[in-house]
């Protein structure tokens, strides 16, 4: 860990870093955060942290009786599954038949399911505009994978067992939720002339008071996400199963880890009750189990929390990234990244915003997951290594 001391004069709290060499964007972004006027104890910044919105990427930060919609970040409940299967191999047929089943099944991207899903949390939905407006869109996503760094995984654990690991998170529904409140706590802290850091308009570190209506409703609205986002991983998690099942008659599966990434809990830290918000950073309290990714071409881990109270019980979400979208596809061929998925059943490249090949998600964009490991060891305990056999990304 790493400790950079503030100017404690200044009102400044102090940064503790996992992350060796943070960009500059993710540095700065943390500096903001420290000089918070909601912020509690310290920022911490996890071996994957990277320039976000608001706050970075990899970033946990903790606030007395305020929440920051950014800070969950627009991705509410984004998160990861991983549930083990009672079989030991597959041969390259039988993955391209899984693979190819699982894009026929699960719409990925933009899509969509053409009928509306069933989910008894529907039926509990809270009363907020934000919410019962996006239902209708969100009863047909329920299941659906999304685009960008989302995937769906078979993998090869080192305890010999074939598993599957799922990325996903609340679709559009926490898009709404997080633009909605966004512009919310910008709106009502410039009415209440809050001061807040440098550079408030592009980071959008507007916050809501937890004891106001509209912090109230906020929090209300993200819990809601929360749930469909799990709901959402469950959901696709039972389509593989069904998927395996079809193929091998004795592949049930066994129990599935299911946790967020992008979330603020009401927690005890420090001799206080606080809001942490973790924003690509993963909750791991002592003995608790989390699921950390590599890339699409490299191992991804399932560990046990240590309880490093120094990083509010947390630890790094995947690997991270060492440069942005755009520069490692300007500076990378389709070739390269063809050559390094050679050995995985792979389902293909999603396509950009201009319908180009994506290469953005290729095992290169990522820092090496060993490295992000070794960074946090006496923040988890790694228990599982799980190695790629057949990808499907959104």
């Amino acid at each position: 860990m790493i400790w950079v001391s503030r100017d404690s004069k200044k009102g400044s709290l102090p940064i503790k870093s996992w992350c060796a060499a943070p960009d500059e964007g993710a540095v700065r972004q943390a500096m903001n955060l420290a000089d918070h006027p909601a912020t509690f104890h310290h920022i911490a910044m996890m071996p994957d942290a990277g320039k976000g919105f608001g706050m970075m990427i990899g970033g946990v930060m903790a606030c007395r009786d305020a929440i920051i919609p950014s800070a969950v970040g627009y991705d509410i409940g984004c998160g990861m599954i991983a549930a083990p299967t009672k079989l030991s191999h597959l041969d390259e047929d039988e993955l391209r038949w899984i693979i190819d089943e699982i894009k026929r099944r699960i719409p990925v991207g933009f899509n969509r399911h053409q009928e509306p899903q069933e989910w008894h949390g529907f039926d509990s939905a809270p009363n907020i505009r934000v919410v019962q407006s996006e239902l209708e869109n969100a009863r047909k996503q329920l299941g659906t994978l999304g685009s960008g760094n989302h995937f769906i995984e078979i993998q090869k654990g080192d305890d010999g067992q074939i598993w599957v690991m799922i990325h996903s998170g609340s679709r559009h529904l926490g898009h709404e939720i997080a633009s909605e409140f966004m512009a919310t706590a910008e709106a009502q802290c410039d009415q209440w002339h809050s001061k807040l850091p440098p550079g408030r308009k592009d980071d959008s570190l507007a916050f809501l008071p937890t004891g106001t209506d509209a912090g109230k409703i906020y929090i209300q609205a993200m819990d809601f996400a929360l749930k469909y986002a799990q709901a959402n991983r469950d959901a696709m998690m039972a389509t593989v199963q069904s998927i395996f099942n079809e193929h091998c008659t004795s592949a049930p599966f066994g129990t599935a880890v299911n946790i967020h990434h992008n979330f603020a809990a009401l927690e005890h830290h420090f001799g206080e009750d606080v809001w942490v918000h973790r924003k690509g950073a993963t909750q791991a309290r002592e003995g608790q189990t989390g699921i950390i990714p590599g890339s699409m071409g490299t191992a991804s881990y399932l560990v046990q929390g240590l309880g490093n109270r120094e990083s509010f019980d947390s630890c790094s979400h995947g690997a991270g990234r060492p440069c942005s979208r755009t520069a490692f596809k300007n500076s990378h061929t389709i070739e390269e990244c063809e050559a390094s998925m050679k050995g995985i059943v792979f389902g293909g490249w999603g396509v950009d915003r201009r319908g180009n090949p994506d290469i953005s998600e290729a095992p290169g964009a990522y820092k090496d997951i060993e490295t992000v490991m070794a960074a946090q060891e006496d923040l988890v305990r790694p228990l599982l290594k799980l190695t790629p056999i057949g990808v499907v990304k959104g």
